[in-house]
């Protein structure tokens, strides 16, 4: 496919798009999802947001704070923008990395980048320097926009790169800055192919993949999943448990809202409990978070405190037909259930209302198709458990990785995850084909987890699967092989689980440390990860593996 004359003068992004005979097809097969060449998104969803439903509209909710209108939110990401080009140089196509929780000045600062030309490279607050300064080294940022909280481990991570403070007392914070700037700006004319965002998302290899988004792909995940599923309403209220550094976040809190005039309720961190209370407390008509969440507030008693949602949406892990049964007798919201991938940017199989089969994740949205291939990529007779294979208007486009080659198969985004389809075009989940695991609707990469584990001094080797768990969907499991003379016991287990902790972001440690004698290798040496897989599928309950047995935190 052709590219639009590109409006960035720092090229770097189109520079480290994978190679044309390497992307996924894309498809723009509804209207919905046609785009004219020049296209801000920032513009469509703030400025244009503002034109059509009002500058006094509701825009951002938080649990303590006041509510930012529509036109506040407009004036200071324009006031953001200029910060940004006056004060620190930045040009269309310079990347700006954002670390900070959901709140209005990070949503403010998005969309100043997006009105700047620039590029948004998104970070969870809670990853650790090392993790921010791979990312960094990918996606080479000219700033970084951080919340004050989140800066101690940030200027050491991303070393020569300015770094920007928000939510501080001090005279160059961010928030003190945008106070002297005028309220307009004139957003910089992208083409709707220009790169817009870079999403992180964990590597099954330990290395973080970079996917790239376009303007107009940033707009389409709105105009497939949100308007033809949840078709948002102007006086809905958008709450939820992910952070905007995932996708499925970025759409359901910033994205949708104001794609269609709605609000959005931003917590910066809530238990499912507290999350419950501020949905109810707040009327909040529409929330997103994880089956983890769900099962949780049921078993606090707290169900009654949703009933008054207009939907529920379940995503980021499997939705078992009982926790959907479970909710829906406890609620009386009948979950949309979906599944998406960071490659692709938000949900693509899913369904709503009277087309809602509990146990299935749904159909292919509309504008997108789906099916299943077997090992050899032919496609699978319906029944059959098989790759996940999705064609739309949004793709995989990783930056400078040769994973694309992995990914991309034919033409089709091939996700890591096996399901079968039956004979009405429904999806049903069976596994994850790959090392990822899902655990509370969060991507842990094995590799990265055993990498964490093999730095201890006592570790020989190690090996990281996905354990089922009734209230997490999967637990991180470490099987270990210590070295001669270390005590394989239940406070060696604790030490090797604070010492990941405090190398990798704190969620991604092993729940689950199994110590053993030695791990299943082939021939040539390589872990047989498939076999302990299989292993702690088929157990009902821990295996004992070695005198040291197994211990859990």
């Amino acid at each position: 496919m052709e590219l639009s004359p590109s409006a960035h003068i720092d090229t770097f992004a189109r520079d480290n798009l994978p190679p044309a005979d390497s992307w996924p097809t894309l498809e723009f097969t509804i209207d919905d999802v046609r785009y004219p060449e020049r296209l801000n998104a920032a513009t469509a969803l703030i400025d244009d947001a503002v034109a059509a439903f009002g500058a006094d509209r509701p825009a951002l909710h938080t649990p303590s704070g006041p509510t930012w209108t529509y036109g506040e939110l407009l004036h200071r990401a324009n006031q953001v923008a200029r910060v940004l080009t006056e004060d620190h140089g930045i040009v269309p196509g310079n990347r700006v990395l954002l670390r900070g929780p959901n709140n209005p000045w990070i949503v403010a600062a998005w969309l100043g980048v997006l009105k700047a030309g620039a590029v948004v490279v998104t970070t969870m607050p809670i990853l650790r320097g090392t993790e921010v300064a791979k990312i960094a080294s990918l996606t080479q940022p000219a700033l970084v926009i951080t919340d004050h909280r989140f800066v101690a481990d940030v200027p050491e991570a991303v070393s020569g790169i300015p770094v920007i403070t928000y939510g501080s007392e001090d005279e160059a914070d961010l928030t003190r800055r945008c106070a002297g700037k005028p309220e307009t700006f004139e957003n910089v004319e992208t083409a709707a192919d220009d790169v817009a965002l870079l999403g992180p998302t964990s590597g099954t290899t330990g290395v973080p993949k970079i996917t790239m988004h376009f303007h107009r792909d940033i707009l389409a995940n709105a105009d497939t999943f949100a308007r033809h599923i949840l078709a948002p309403r102007p006086d809905d209220v958008m709450a939820g448990s992910p952070p905007f550094a995932f996708t499925f976040g970025l759409g359901g809190l910033v994205v949708f809202p104001l794609r269609f005039g709605a609000s959005s309720l931003l917590t910066e961190r809530a238990t499912p409990l507290e999350l419950a209370r501020l949905v109810h407390e707040r009327g909040a008509t529409i929330l997103y978070t994880a089956p983890t969440a769900y099962r949780a507030i049921l078993k606090e008693g707290a169900g009654e405190m949703l009933r008054g949602l207009r939907i529920g949406v379940s995503a980021g892990e499997h939705l078992p037909r009982e926790t959907w049964e479970a909710v829906k007798e406890a609620t009386g919201v009948e979950l949309v259930n979906g599944i998406g991938a960071t490659e692709l940017l938000h949900v693509f199989i899913s369904a709503a209302g009277a087309d809602i089969r509990p146990g299935a994740t749904g159909v292919a949205v509309p504008g997108y198709r789906s099916k299943i291939i077997d090992a050899e990529g032919n496609d699978a007779p319906p029944n059959t458990p098989g790759r996940l294979a999705v064609v739309g208007p949004t793709g995989c486009r990783y930056l400078a990785d040769e994973r694309q080659l992995a990914y991309v198969i034919d033409g089709w985004n091939v996700t890591g995850d096996t399901f079968l389809m039956d004979e009405d075009g429904y999806f049903f989940y069976q596994a994850r084909s790959d090392d990822m695991i899902i655990s509370s609707g969060y991507n842990i990469g094995a590799p990265e987890v055993e990498s964490a584990v093999n730095q201890h001094e006592d570790v020989i080797e190690s090996a990281v699967v996905g354990r089922p768990d009734p209230e997490r969907g999967s637990i991180v499991c470490a099987f270990v092989v210590l070295r001669d003379g270390a005590t394989a016991d239940g406070a060696k287990a604790k030490e090797l689980q604070d010492f990941v902790k405090s190398r990798i972001a704190p969620y991604k440690y092993p729940r689950e440390v199994r110590f053993v004698d030695e791990l299943p290798h082939n021939p040539s040496g390589k872990l047989q990860h498939f076999k302990l897989r299989q292993l702690v599928a088929e157990e009902t309950e821990p295996a004992d593996l070695s005198p040291a047995g197994t211990t859990g935190n």
